[in-house]
This record gives C-alpha cells, structure tokens and sequence, in this order.
C-alpha cells in the first residue's frame, strides 16, 4: 500500500484517531482476517452475525498491524468511523487517486462476465505481470470489500491493476467503478448466473455493461466479445470510447483461429490481430479457456503489449485460482478434475463436454459428480433437467448427482435412459460411493456452485488409495 500516517488516514476517512500516535504510518496491505495478518497493515473489524473484529483488534496489531479501522475503540491504535466498509471504499478510492497522481503509469483494468471473469482475470494478470508490477484481485474477492482490498495492495511501482468485478444486481458494478475507475474495461459475455436475481439475460447485460459506461469517453477502451451480441451492443454504454473485440468472427479485431484440443482437452490455437499470427498451446484444461486467452490477449494489446509477448504469457500459465478446471492425477491413474468453486449453466455446460471430450479422446471411463447450481430462480428446474440431457447425450459413462437441489439432472437422466446414474444426498455419501466405484484410469469430474462444496469430493478422491480390485467395475444403483 502506498504510505499513509494515521492522521492522513483519518482525514481521508473522517475518522478519529483512539490510542494511536498520528505520525505512525501504514505501509501494508488492509486485511479482514487476523489468521492472515499483513505486516505494517490496517486490520479492519466488521461485526458480523457470528463475529465481532473488534474483539480481535489486539490480536490484530500484535501480529504486526499498525492500526485498525472499526467503529468503536478497541484498546489498541484504531481510526474510529461511523460505517467501515465505507470508509474502506472511500480510503480505497483516495489511495487510488493518490497514486494516478505520480509520474509513473497506471492502468486500471476491470473484468466482469457471467461465466470465466476470475480464469480471464488469472490469464490477464499473469501475463502483465510478466511485464512490469501487476497487482490483481485473489481468486473471486470481487465484491464491495474485495475490490477496495485489492486497490489498497497498490505500490507506487505498480503499472497495471486488475480488477475482477462481480455483481449481483443493477448498480452493483457502477458502485465499485466509481471505487476504482477503469481504464480498460473487459466484458466476457451475458449468460445465466445468478438469473433468479436479475429477472432475466437483458437485465444481466444492462447491469455487466455499467463497466463500459464507467470508462472514459476521451480515453477508455472497451473490450467485447465479439460472438455474444448482448456483449457487442455494449458499445453504445461509451459513445467515443475506443473498442477491441475478440472472437472467432472476422469483426474480432483479436481473432481465434484453429482451436484444438489434446487428449485431456487442453487447447491449442492461433491469436490473429494487427497482421500478427501467434500459436498458443495451453497447459489449462477446457476449450473455453482458449476464449479466455483471447479476451486476456486483447486487454493486454489494449495496454500496450505485443502480441508474441502476450503469447509467450499465455504459454507459460501453469495454473489458475484453485478448484476451477483443476486437473490432478492420483498415483492409480485416476484422473480428477476439479470445477467445483461455483456453477452456472454455461459454465456446467462447458465442463460437461470437456469431460466428455477427454473420454472420447482418451477412451477412459468418464464420471461425473454435478451438484446444485444456485441462483437460477424459476429455471432452476429445467436448467438442471438441460444438464442431465446433455450429459447422456455426450455418453457420459457415469453420473453422480448430489443434493436434492439437482434433483432435475437425475431426473432428465433416467427419461433419456442412461444407464449409470446415481443420486446421492450429499458430499460423505458422494465421497462414500465414489471411494468404492472408481479408480485408475478413469476421469472424474467435480462440478457444482459453491454452497455444495464438492471441493471435498475431489480433495477425498486424491487423498484416498486405489479402491481394492474390482471397484470400479460395479455399476452405480439407479
């Protein structure tokens, strides 16, 4: 974090300074939770249903925090304000401008999406980052306390800040823009995440454009998808603004050209833009990576990169946030990967097909674990009756559906006939069955939103030995 005295800090909040010395200086990052204590930091107490921060405020400075920010005096160095997730924000904002305001360069990117925003962010930081100092939000912290977290990791050597933005309403991405204004700002596409929150896919775009109506019209850039007609209307949210475009179509200014996959369906392909051919080989799982790669290639182009640069980025890329396409591979051969941090139904969809991909590839056995798919509103039902469908129309060899929640998959399943599906109440009974059922060399995929937590499915897997001999052989019940 650039430097701060506390007297600074509690001017540019309107806070009150309680056993602290004014002149000491916060010259680390803010953080929310003392078992990851950040060294010359600012510890910032919410009270919450189960928790007060304040009752861990001494805890906070005695792991090397200079001070806490909360809303009442905790004993130790505290910048007493009324409301500290908007003093967060607003010292979030301060410290932004604070920094455009040195000689040195910085670009703000944000990057929003119903599907792929943090694989597209991790693919865009890594290759900045191989350019010059690049701060970019941790995994999915995209929201109203992730996103001032992340800003407050700025350093005056910083060139590049990456912003991953979520929302769960109209508004939403306008608040934190007005937190962290972009430079560049990254639409990937319009899908059905979070549906039963926003009404309807014209509601989703409106609230995903508010990212492109933010930029500045003289300045901005917009980068859009280019084969998402919701996403390419955007345009008009910043009448001037520059705009890049990305795709398989001939209107991408950087085009995907020649997408193909290996045996466990990482893809190869070539990025076109400005007369330049590169071939990328991915070392991540899942043709929708490619697409990702290309969004990525485009915002850093926007940015000032070459593409044989941003090429040799994207080859280098080893991993991304955990428990999104996650491949492992356990000492029997049985292959697992992981997708289990959230769901959607293009992101369902997509993982889908990448299993069923590998197994037609590889001739392993394929299995998949799918679990609930949340926020989808009065389409849950047959969102989750669409996977089950198209899981027994790809031949998936097995299928485990957990929780009562994606009761609809099963239930496509056994009307398409598809011989091996078996439900399961939860993650000690997947676990339970799988355990016994598979082993080397088949494929298990673990997919499901966040609140299933198949993590642990897919954690169990890995961790267990090979079943005994046999196992795998046994048909699940139906």
């Amino acid at each position: 974090m650039i430097a701060l005295s506390l007297a600074e800090l509690g001017r540019l909040v309107g806070g009150e300074l309680h056993d602290a010395d004014p002149g000491a200086e916060v010259t680390g990052p803010a953080f929310l939770d003392t078992r990851t204590p950040e060294a010359g930091g600012l510890f910032v107490a919410f009270v919450g249903e189960r928790a007060d921060g304040h009752d861990h405020a001494a805890a906070a400075v005695a792991a090397g925090a200079v001070a806490v920010l909360g809303t009442r005096p905790t004993g130790v160095p505290t910048v007493v304000v009324p409301d500290a997730q908007q003093a967060l924000q607003q010292l979030a904002r301060e410290v932004l401008v604070r920094r455009r305001d040195l000689a040195a360069p910085l670009t703000v990117v944000a990057v929003t999406g119903s599907q792929g925003k943090t694989s597209a962010k991790d693919l865009l930081a890594h290759v900045l980052a191989g350019h010059a100092p690049t701060v970019a939000t941790a995994g999915s912290f995209n929201n109203e306390l992730g996103l001032p977290l992340t800003v407050l990791r700025l350093t005056g050597e910083t060139r590049f800040l990456v912003l991953e933005m979520g929302a769960r309403g109209l508004g939403h991405l306008t608040e934190l823009c007005a937190i962290a204004p972009p430079d560049v700002a990254l639409v990937l596409n319009v899908g059905k995440a979070h549906l039963g929150e926003f009404g309807s896919q014209q509601n989703i775009a409106r609230a995903k454009g508010e990212i492109v109506a933010a930029l500045d019209p003289a300045t901005g850039t917009a980068v859009l998808n280019a084969d998402d007609p919701l996403v390419t209307a955007m345009d008009e949210r910043a009448p001037g603004a520059a705009t890049r475009r990305f795709g398989r179509g001939d209107d991408a200014d950087v085009r995907l050209e020649d997408v193909r996959l290996d045996d466990v369906g990482r893809p190869g392909f070539d990025l076109v833009a400005d007369g330049v051919r590169e071939h990328v080989q991915l070392r991540l799982l899942g043709a929708h990576q490619a697409t990702n790669a290309a969004a990525a290639a485009a915002v850093a182009l926007a940015a000032g990169l070459g593409l044989p640069e941003v090429a040799a980025g994207l080859r280098a890329v080893e991993h991304l946030s955990r428990w999104r396409m996650e491949l492992a591979e356990r000492a029997d051969g049985l292959v697992v990967v992981n997708d289990a941090y959230n769901a959607n139904p293009d992101s369902m969809r997509s993982a889908v097909e990448t299993l069923a991909g590998i197994g037609a590839r590889s001739g392993r056995r394929t299995v998949a674990v799918l679990g609930e798919m949340r926020e989808l509103g009065p389409d849950a039902e047959a969102e989750h009756r669409a996977v089950g469908a198209l899981a027994a129309r790809l031949g998936v060899d097995v299928v485990v559906v957990v929780g009562e929640g994606a009761a609809g998959t099963a239930a496509a399943l056994h009307e398409a006939g598809h011989p091996a599906t078996h439900q399961v109440r939860g993650v000690a009974e997947a676990s339970a069955w799988l355990r016994e059922n598979v082993g080397g060399p088949d494929v298990v995929l673990v997919k499901a939103s966040r609140s299933g937590r198949l993590e642990q499915v897919a954690q169990t897997l890995l961790e267990d030995v090979a079943p005994t001999a046999g196992a795998r052989g046994e048909e699940p019940r139906s």
